[in-house]
Formats: C-alpha cells, structure tokens, sequence
C-alpha cells in the first residue's frame, strides 16, 4: 500500500521512557522522510534522540518518574495509574500552549500520553495511536481488566481517582470511562509482531493494525565485532529500568563464563557498579549500555526482561532466549515466547547458574527452535514495520 498523501503537520505525543519513545522513532523518521513537518512533544532527556529523525521537539515538563528511578512506581496498581493522571493534568495546558496558532493536521500518541486524545479531540483533528505492546482484545475488560481493578475500584483510594478521571475527560468534552479512554483509542498501529499478541484472533484488527517491529538501522548507536574465537555468543540485557540486580549479573557470569569457547556481553545499565560483579573472566564484556540490536544481529542467544522491544528485537533476528521478567507486560510477553517455542521464561525467584545454563543449552540443542524461529521471522517481515506504519498514518492524513 502506497499513499500519496500532501505533506502535512502531525503531533506526536509520549513521555520520557526508552520503551515508549524508542518504538516510534523510525516512523517518525520515515514521515519526514516522506516530506511531512513532525512536531514531537517529549520532555527534554529525550529531545536529542527526537530531533536525530528530522522531527522538531517540543519540550514539556513531566511529573512522571522516569527510568532513573524505577522504584519511584510503587508496589499497588493505584501507585502505577495515579502518576499518568497527574501528569495528564499538569502537562495538557502546557501542551495546548505549546501548538496554540500551529495546529496539527493529526495527532500520533503513545498509549500513556492522555493530553494527545484530549487535544485531538479539542483540535477536531484524527487521532492514532502508535501503541509499543500488546492490546486488549474482544472480551479483555471481562477476562482480565475488571478482576484486575475490582478491589481497586472498591477502595477509597481507586473511586477517588475514577472520580477525578471521569471529571477530567468530562470537563474537556469526552463521553467516555477512564479505561476505555486509556485502552480502547479510535485507531492504533501496534508496534509489535502480531506473534507476541495474545489472544491475537480476537483483537479487533480495524482498530488494531499490527506492523511489527519498526527498527531501522540505529547505525547512530554503533556496531559491535564478534570475537574470531567465540563459538557462541550471549547477550544478558534486562533493558534500561529494573536492572538493580548485581546478584543476577553473578549468576549470568558464573552460568556462562565457564563454557568452553562461548562470550558473554552482559549489560549492567546505570544502577550496578562493575566491582559489584567480583573477578570477571576475559570472556565476558560488562557494560553499562550495549547496541542491543547489532550484537543480536550477530549472537547466538539472548537472556531477557522480555519488554516489548527486547522480545521483538530476538524474534526479529531469529534469536533463542532465555526470558526473565521483571515487570508489568515482560511476564505475559515471557509465557508468549516460550509458546512461541523460540524461549523458556525463567522467574527470577528461580534464577541459578545452573538452572540459566541448563536452560539456554536446551534451547540452543533443540533443532525445532530455529526452524520457529524462522518462520516468526518472516511472518514478522510480511507484517511490513516502518514503511506500512507511514503508508497507514498518511492513509488518514489522506481521509482527513
């Protein structure tokens, strides 16, 4: 599909956070690439990754916690959803100030940026959402949502923030409830293989289009060489948050550095000091930050929080993982993985150096995994990534 779309102006929305920011970024790039002026509203740590797609940033402060502190989140479900309604509240007047006299032809918005719906809304302007995980599908709220948030919604605590939601979306003109309005948008790209979905066969695909992974080149993020004597390769990465962990980073040394012609790159992220690892053997790399993609492109297996990016990324390069989740939608995307025959999720609480080896051995002696693995890497390239995300976006600008 190829449109042929005028070049117009369209907002794009999100927050400060490499898993909401990162999926979007080569659509973005594609857009103007195609001649379209972007907008992208961010909060300034990501505004240098922005303006690197050509794209203009628009700067906004947030009250969100960011990935420098995770733990900032809380332990309940009231303590993940009462930052975005917050944020939500503080941020919309700054945004609307910041387009006031140069209003987009559409808005783009990740799934946590509520003032994006609110402005479209206002604007009378099509919204999309570019959504970087997986979406409810036909009988979600019934199966899943509401035994989620029934003890929620009975609590002091939880009615306050439906009540101070609802009013919200009703002062700004939205007839709508708070959890149709956060999971239920007028139209979505997912920014995921449709083999990560659960359920996939009864999402409803004229909101929900599934492009997959729209990765790009990331030559900004540099290479990286395979050693000439490494047999086998294993990246250990738990992305950029939850990876407060020196004792796992132990295990992955102790569980890998030990075999017989295999390397190791393991990224500790921010929060870990090298020293916290003890004596590391020659074979193991230890950074704090790696190009993930170029070294899966050339690694033999991947040890994983199974986050969306990082999931789609090993299916991408048909990579076996050992998944370990450590939050929110990782633990579903592990179970999707292991179904998917290509991974085994592993709990952390049952993390061993034996029991990381014996399952990546297993994986990596089972000829069924590559042959799966194949296949989810072309059903993922017919899915069509960047190029069918912009030819669907200028499909709307087209309609508008």
């Amino acid at each position: 599909m190829t449109t042929t779309a005028s070049p117009a102006h369209i907002a794009m929305f999100s927050i400060a956070a490499h898993g909401h920011v990162n999926p979007s970024l080569e659509v973005i790039r594609e857009l103007v690439a195609r001649g379209h002026r972007v907008s992208y509203a961010v909060p300034a740590s990501f505004a240098e990754k922005v303006a690197e797609t050509g794209a203009t940033p628009v700067v906004y402060t947030s009250t969100l916690p960011t990935d420098d502190d995770p733990d900032a989140w809380g332990t309940e479900l009231i303590d993940n959803l009462e930052p975005f309604l917050s944020d939500a509240e503080q941020a919309l007047p700054q945004l609307a100030a910041a387009f006031d006299g140069d209003r987009p032809d559409l808005v783009l918005h990740d799934i946590t940026s509520y003032p994006a719906r609110v402005l479209a809304h206002t604007w009378g302007v099509p919204a999309v959402s570019l959504w970087p995980n997986l979406v409810p599908w036909e009988g979600y709220e019934e199966e899943v949502a509401a035994p989620m948030t029934a003890e929620l919604k009975a609590s002091p605590r939880g009615r306050a923030y439906y009540a101070r939601f609802e009013a919200w979306l009703a002062e700004h003109g939205l007839d709508t409830d708070p959890d149709s309005f956060v999971a239920r948008p007028r139209r979505a790209l997912v920014l995921i293989p449709r083999a990560l979905q659960p359920q996939a066969d009864r999402v409803d695909e004229s909101v929900y289009t599934f492009v997959g992974a729209c990765q790009g080149e990331r030559a900004d993020q540099g290479g990286w060489e395979r050693p000439t004597e490494a047999k086998t390769v294993v990246l250990v990465s738990l992305g950029s948050s939850f990876t407060k962990l020196p004792g796992f980073y132990r295990d992955c040394v102790a569980a890998f550095a030990g075999l017989p012609g295999w390397h190791v790159v393991l990224q500790i992220g921010k929060f870990v000091d090298p020293a916290e690892l003890g004596d590391v053997p020659a074979n193991v790399e230890v950074h704090s930050w790696v190009p993930q993609l170029a070294i899966l492109r050339k690694a033999d297996a991947f040890v994983t929080h199974a986050g969306a990016g990082g999931s789609q990324e090993g299916l991408a390069t048909g990579t076996p993982m050992v998944a370990v989740p450590q939050a929110v939608d990782q633990f579903g995307n592990a179970d999707m993985l292991q179904a998917l025959g290509v991974a085994r999720h592993l709990p952390m609480d049952e993390v061993t150096p034996e029991r990381l080896r014996e399952d990546l051995l297993a994986l990596l002696g089972d000829p069924e995994v590559p042959r799966r693995a194949r296949e989810i890497q072309e059903s993922m390239a017919r899915e069509g990534g960047t190029r069918q995300a912009a030819d669907l976006i200028e499909a709307e600008l087209a309609g508008r």
